[in-house]
C-alpha cells in the first residue's frame, strides 16, 4: 500500500507508533483524534497490510557489553540469484550480523556486525564470513562512534512531498 493511499490520519498513527511503540491504544487514539475502537482496527489494518513490522525495545549494545561494531562490505565470487539468496540465508544465521543490505555497486552486500570484543568478531571474520561459500572478498571498518542512528522514516518529509501532490 503507498504512502500516498493512506490517509492522514493512518500515516499520523505510523507516525506516533515510530517515535513511541509502547503507548496505548487510547493515547494513540487522543494524539491523531479518533476514539479507540477504530483506531485500534486501523492499526491491526496497518499490521496486516505489512506497513507495522513489528514492536521493538531499543536497547544499548555498548552498556549490555557489545562494545564493537563492524560494517563489512562482502564481495561475492557469483552474482546469481541463488548464491545471493545463500548468501542472504547465511547472514540470517549468523547472530554477530545484525543488518545485511545488498548494494549496487563494487561490493555486494553490506553487514553491520556487533561482537563483544575484537577477538570474538575477529573469530566470526576469519572462521565464517571469509571461510564462507561464494564469499570473495571482505572489507571491514570498525565503528569508532555514531553520530546518528534512527530507524524508521521521516514522516515530516512524506507529509510535505504528499501535501505538495495535492
Amino acid at each position: 500500500m503507498p504512502a500516498s493511499r493512506l490517509d492522514p490520519i493512518d500515516r499520523k498513527i505510523l507516525a506516533e507508533l515510530q517515535a513511541d511503540g509502547r503507548m496505548t491504544n487510547v493515547e494513540l487514539a487522543r494524539r491523531v483524534g479518533i476514539s479507540a475502537p477504530p483506531c485500534l482496527r486501523r492499526v491491526r489494518a496497518l499490521e496486516d497490510a505489512g506497513l507495522i513490522r513489528g514492536y521493538h525495545a531499543e536497547v544499548d549494545a555498548r552498556e549490555l557489553g557489545f562494545e564493537v561494531q563492524v560494517f563489512a562490505s562482502v564481495g561475492l565470487q557469483s552474482q546469481a540469484e541463488a548464491d545471493l539468496s545463500a548468501f542472504e540465508a547465511r547472514c540470517r544465521a549468523w547472530p554477530l550480523v545484525r543488518e545485511c543490505h545488498m548494494l549496487n555497486g563494487e561490493v555486494d552486500f553490506i553487514l553491520k556486525c556487533v561482537a563483544p570484543d575484537l577477538s570474538t568478531f575477529q573469530q566470526f571474520l576469519t572462521g565464517e564470513l571469509t571461510a564462507a561459500e561464494n564469499v570473495g572478498s571482505v572489507k571491514t571498518s570498525l565503528v569508532i562512534r555514531g553520530a546518528k542512528d534512527e530507524p524508521g522514516v521521516p514522516f515530516d518529509i512524506l507529509e510535505a512531498r504528499l501535501s505538495e501532490q495535492d
